[in-house]
């Protein structure tokens, strides 16, 4: 069976980030004990991600990059908040690096990184932390299946036999 969409698929990664010289940096990857399970074709992943994968089947392998344009976009400079000191009086001030969950004036929520802590304020970058970064994946598929009608309903995956309780 091959990916497509409203199938869920689980499968394993590493991510490294391609810096400007060339090297790769690890971020992060997955194993077939704890997979990525997913919903294809509604919007989870990073649309080029699922564009590099649809089609493929169970024990497929493949290595592909993903520009910053196609991922979380370019780094923009003026994407900081200066936050009032005064929000942080209950939860404590957080340190430089440290993630803020936020949220928009939409209800969205995001996160931010502290970038500096001053007698009156906490500076938070706004910008995603992959953003302005080409990203390298090689991935192997663990497992594809037809969504269940509940899950197409809910909008996500229930585990990589659908049987998973939220």
């Amino acid at each position: 069976m091959t990916i497509d969409n409203n199938h869920v698929v689980s499968l394993g990664y590493t991510l490294n980030t391609i810096e400007a010289n060339g090297e790769k940096l690890f971020v992060e990857n997955t194993t077939s004990e704890n997979p990525l399970t997913f919903l294809y074709g509604v919007g989870m992943m990073i649309p080029k991600f699922e564009e590099e994968i649809k089609g493929l089947t169970v024990g497929d392998k493949k290595t592909f990059t993903i520009s910053p344009a196609e991922a979380y976009g370019e780094r923009q400079d003026d994407a900081v908040a200066q936050l009032p000191i005064d929000m942080f009086q209950e939860s404590g001030i957080p340190p430089v690096g440290a993630m803020l969950p936020l949220s928009d004036n939409q209800g969205n929520n995001f996160n931010a990184i502290v970038v500096e802590v001053t007698p009156e304020t906490v500076v938070a970058d706004l910008n995603h932390p992959m953003a302005g970064k080409t990203l390298s994946f090689d991935v192997e598929i663990f497992n594809t299946r037809p969504a269940t009608e509940e899950e197409l309903s809910h909008g996500h995956a229930h585990g990589v036999d659908g049987n998973e309780a939220h």
